[in-house]
């Protein structure tokens, strides 16, 4: 049924082509809204609750951890995408690996900065209509 209702939904087709699954895709769509909307990618994050903030007090100096105020099945979703994208998108599978080897990231800060980078080109895809190119979304050349 997801799948008969989805074509007739605005960007349905963008986020598709970035490599997300029918689910992921309605699940994004119903839970962030309409991403032409946004002006950037981090608006998503913050209604995924997916932004930082820092834990603290007066008296008290904490850490910088996720805000987790947010929707968490569009928080659930974006992950599992992402998720998704490194087993079968070279260029996310390219970020990944530049993420952990060049820049020394543990894997799950990998994910969480490769959300990030999702949540900005769906919300990029969305605002200009064009269509995922993974020419555009290649990791910088290690110097």
């Amino acid at each position: 049924m997801i799948e008969k209702a989805l074509p007739e939904i605005p960007c349905s087709d963008l986020i598709r082509s970035v490599g997300a699954s029918v689910p992921a895709t309605a699940a994004i769509l119903a839970f962030g809204g309409d991403l032409r909307k946004l002006s950037h990618g981090k608006q998503l994050l913050r209604k995924a609750g997916l932004n930082l903030a820092e834990r603290s007090s007066g008296k008290y100096k904490g850490q910088i951890k996720l805000t987790k105020r947010g929707n968490s099945l569009l928080r659930k979703h974006l992950y599992f995408t992402v998720f998704h994208l490194l087993s079968f998108n070279g260029a996310f599978q390219a970020m990944h690996v530049h993420n952990t080897e060049v820049k020394r990231m543990t894997k799950m800060q990998s994910m969480m900065k490769l959300i990030g980078k999702l949540a900005r080109i769906l919300v990029a895809l969305a605002r200009e209509g064009q269509a995922f190119s993974p020419d555009k979304a290649q990791p910088p050349l290690a110097a």
